[in-house]
């Protein structure tokens, strides 16, 4: 299918064409909900815009644990329904609709009691698989096996003898989050959604009780624009209840913050060759490959301070070392920590017993006419998120309208990714590129790759590697800005590459060589090449400062000694 470039100039044209003529749908949030709620309108043959705060997937969804599941220990909750429906979504995204961009992974369950544990773990493990294949699109994963602790060992050395007497071993599957949501807008815009980043809501238009749109403020421009929509979809996520606050309405419902921290470790300090599940008080920890190294989280606290950049504090630090450390045979420093990223879960918290109930699943609701929300529920439910909202919103649309197609609707770079993969030896002889690079781009682009290829062989230079990060070739940061969307340095760094986490300095020895590889495409001059990287070198050195910090207020205080976006 056709792709859709979303460059500097798209960017422009898609705000000036949504304030032109009234829209069927304009969703408010680039978050995996609201861009997924995007795709989902447009491919009803619904006319939609999407507009974003920020960046694709600034928020919660880019500070995951990058984990597609059913969500295991839902099954002790006895929530069948909720890992049924997960279960599905994962097989749907590994088999049909996003094969390039979410992968299986193997977790390991040490066991510390020998009869019972392993007969009740098992059981539920057991189940998940069955769910699994009853859903019709679980056959492409191994099913789980039990393991003696020889055995387990054997997989995960870096285990301490006495933390296990044996384990389990079971599938799920992972994704890069920031990408997935970025490819998401862009299938969306394949569609003919008009996406506009760095376009922020300040009011809302209403005729009587009616919302009929939203007045958009253009962050980079300055300009502000009235875009009229017969209906509106809220997916701003922890942002929920402010945005409702603009139209003046109680909420039926409230959203909650819940913090949750990722580290980051370089793969040489974790010996195994599998992810790890383990068990703490309050819920559960995960190691989790992530290319050369490890994701180690998560945490579940209460977060009431800043939401654009919740802060991890040196207890969230010591609390993951600590649970980790239990039953590794080499504990982990702090010397061993690369990255860390904070994100915020939005939990739902009604005023009845009845919504308080919901946690992490979803609600949509219709509090004024013209207005939908949807808030709660978890990355991988997201396209049935997504449904609801637009289901919802159709009801306050005067005609009929197709029913949801999107588990039909493969993301851009989906089409033709298996053939590319099969012949990946062949691309690396035609382009030059060793095989392992044309691995790296199919697994971030799928069939898209034929665009960086493109731009490799207008500029060989391209097809070097990045400086401080060579994980990543120059041409991806020149794509980054020209085709999906990236307005900044830290949009690159962050969120379009995952270099900010994967590299001890996060990220600053690569600044000043991409802020000069987006400096033609997004029109900068030397003044603002300069702003970017002294901003991105604020925001690195604000974080660690953040992190140094005994609690979670002087964590925010520190974290907000770097201003939140860069003058232009």
């Amino acid at each position: 299918m056709r792709t859709a470039t979303l460059g500097p100039v798209q960017r422009e044209e898609a705000l000036a064409r949504m304030a032109e003529r009234e829209l069927d749908v304009l969703v408010v949030g680039a978050g995996v909900v609201g861009a997924g709620t995007a795709l989902d309108a447009a491919t009803r043959g619904l006319s939609t815009g999407l507009v974003e705060a920020r960046d694709w997937a600034s928020g919660t969804s880019s500070r995951s644990s990058k984990l597609i599941h059913g969500g295991l220990r839902y099954l002790e909750m006895l929530d069948f329904a909720l890992v049924r429906e997960a279960l599905k979504e994962r097989g749907l995204l590994l088999e049909r609709l996003a094969p390039h961009l979410v992968k299986p992974v193997p977790f390991l369950y040490p066991l510390q009691h020998k009869v019972w544990e392993r007969f009740y773990a098992g059981s539920g493990v057991a189940l998940y698989d069955a769910m699994s294949v009853s859903s019709g699109h679980g056959r492409g994963l191994p099913v789980h096996r039990h393991l003696s602790r020889k055995r387990a060992l054997r997989v995960a050395p870096a285990l301490r003898k006495d933390a296990l007497v044996g384990a389990l071993q079971y599938y799920d599957a992972q994704m890069d989050d920031a990408r997935y949501v970025a490819t998401l807008v862009r299938t969306a815009a394949a569609y003919g959604a008009q996406c506009a980043n760095r376009a922020r809501v300040v009011g809302f238009l209403r005729e009587g009780e009616r919302v009929v749109g939203a007045r958009v403020r253009d962050v980079e421009g300055g300009g502000e624009y009235e875009i009229r929509a017969r209906q509106i979809v809220n997916a701003t996520g922890v942002w929920t209840d402010d945005t409702q606050a603009l139209i003046g309405e109680r909420g039926q419902f409230h959203v909650r913050a819940s913090k949750g921290i990722h580290l980051v470790v370089p793969k040489d300090r974790i010996h195994s060759t599998t992810g790890l599940i383990l068990r703490t008080e309050k819920s559960v920890l995960f190691v989790i490959p992530w290319g050369r190294s490890w994701i180690v989280g998560t945490t579940d606290t209460d977060w009431d301070l800043d939401k654009a950049h919740p802060a991890a504090s040196s207890a969230d630090i010591d609390y993951l070392l600590e649970h980790v450390n239990s039953v590794l045979a080499v504990p982990l420093t702090r010397d061993d920590v690369q990255g860390v990223y904070a994100g915020l879960r939005p939990l739902l918290a009604g005023e009845s017993d009845a919504t308080s109930k919901l946690s992490r699943e979803h609600t949509v609701a219709h509090p004024v006419p013209g207005l939908v929300v949807v808030a709660g529920g978890k990355y991988t439910t997201y396209r049935v998120m997504a449904k609801d909202a637009v289901d919802e919103a159709v009801h306050g649309l005067d005609q009929r309208v197709a029913p949801c197609v999107t588990e039909d609707v493969p993301l851009v770079g989906a089409e033709g990714y298996r053939a590319l993969w099969n012949g990946r030896a062949g691309i690396a002889a035609r382009t030059g590129l060793h095989v392992v690079r044309v691995e790296h781009l199919l697994n971030r682009y799928g069939s898209m790759t034929d665009e960086l290829l493109e731009l490799i062989a207008g500029d060989p230079t391209l097809g070097q590697p990045l400086g401080g990060a060579d994980d990543y070739l120059r041409a991806e940061v020149v794509y980054a800005a020209s085709h999906e969307g990236a307005r900044h340095l830290d949009d690159v760094l962050t969120r379009r590459t995952r270099i900010s986490i994967e590299t001890f300095d996060r990220g600053t020895r690569s600044a000043r060589e991409c802020a000069e590889l987006m400096a033609p495409v997004l029109g900068w001059d030397k003044q603002q090449i300069e702003k970017e990287v002294e901003h991105y070198e604020k925001r690195v050195q604000a974080e660690r400062e953040s992190q140094r910090q005994p609690d979670d207020q002087t964590a925010d205080a520190a974290r907000l000694g770097a201003p939140d976006i860069v003058p232009l």
